[in-house]
């Protein structure tokens, strides 16, 4: 049971960790293991998209799939393997009403027994790593012991797992909600690194800084950040450099841009639209002079018919123009 779990990654995030993203990611951090938005085992074997689509620079990838059915999931596996993917990670820890009715996510900590059948039919059917995503609890189970009980059940199909420190709540809050509301608890995190010290051990939730990061890796083995990589991009750029010792340049906003212009002129003659391309970039300039109007021209622009590189360029000049270093 190999397992590529990094000291840091950027959490499967639905809607936003697309292969635009991931690529965009990929150009500031070249060590951060990156994730898949979630998939659906329904999407992939009856979906009439390529739902399994990426680019070979995303490189080391994880595919998140959503599901219950052992055999559905283990189809999946096989098929993401033979496509590249270099993990398979199981999302139990999505508390969404719509995935709760599709029986997966947050709700399988309710079901064990459900989890390890579905990590074994992975795990028979593929080489790569099949790791798991979930919470400290769930409603009112959410006691230490449930959690060590759950994972006890899985380990003997996966010792990879990550572990988002809050409780979900599967009725009466949303799934916003269920990423403030519950406490955080980092401390029963780290203690199931410290009792089950063969696990690999990952951390999510709520972390926003590199020294959050470092002090976190003191305790387990990795850390898992979201909205703050997404809405704030330049913190991955540090990562390389900070996290995993790596001596290569930080590569600088403009740099990042500039970088991507490859990647935009390929994705547009393939029919992507730029919109759906830079939006993942909106953040790469916060706090730096000239980002508000970077942000203004490409959400008013880029969605035009027809909108190319000249757009990003005429975005550019807002921050090129002001005191930002290149």
């Amino acid at each position: 049971m190999k397992s590529i779990l990094n000291k840091f990654s950027v959490a499967p995030m639905l809607d936003w960790t697309d292969r635009h993203c991931r690529y965009f990611h990929r150009i500031l951090t070249k060590q951060t293991l990156l994730y898949s938005e979630m998939v659906t085992t329904g999407a992939i074997l009856f979906g009439k998209g390529d739902y399994l689509a990426f680019n070979q620079e995303e490189h080391p990838i994880s595919l998140q799939l959503g599901g219950s059915d052992p055999k559905a999931l283990a189809k999946c596996a096989k098929l993401a393997q033979e496509r590249g993917y270099d993990e398979i990670n199981l999302n139990v820890g999505c508390p969404s009403d719509r995935v709760q009715n599709g029986m997966f996510g947050a709700c399988l900590m309710g079901n064990a027994n459900l989890v390890a059948d579905c990590i074994k039919a992975m795990q028979d059917q593929v080489s790569i790593p099949v790791t798991v995503k979930t919470r400290v609890g769930i409603d009112e189970y959410d006691s230490y012991l449930f959690l060590c009980q759950f994972i006890e059940h899985i380990m003997p199909y996966s010792q990879s797992f990550i572990i988002h420190a809050r409780k979900a709540w599967l009725s009466g809050l949303s799934p916003k909600e269920n990423r403030e509301v519950p406490p955080l608890d980092y401390a029963r995190v780290y203690k199931l690194k410290q009792d089950y010290p063969q696990l690999m051990i990952a951390i999510n939730g709520g972390i926003k800084t590199i020294d959050e990061i470092k002090i976190h890796l003191e305790h387990v083995d990795g850390v898992m950040v979201g909205r703050e990589a997404y809405q704030n991009p330049l913190l991955l750029s540090q990562i390389d450099q900070q996290i995993f010792a790596d001596s290569r340049a930080i590569v600088s906003p403009i740099e990042a841009i500039k970088q991507l212009y490859p990647y935009i002129d390929k994705a547009l003659s393939q029919g992507a639209q730029l919109n759906h391309i830079m939006r993942h970039t909106l953040g790469i300039f916060n706090g730096k002079k000239g980002a508000k109007q970077w942000r203004r021209y490409l959400s008013e622009n880029a969605h035009k018919k027809g909108a190319g590189i000249e757009v990003v360029d005429a975005a550019l000049k807002f921050v090129l123009d002001s005191d930002n270093i290149s």
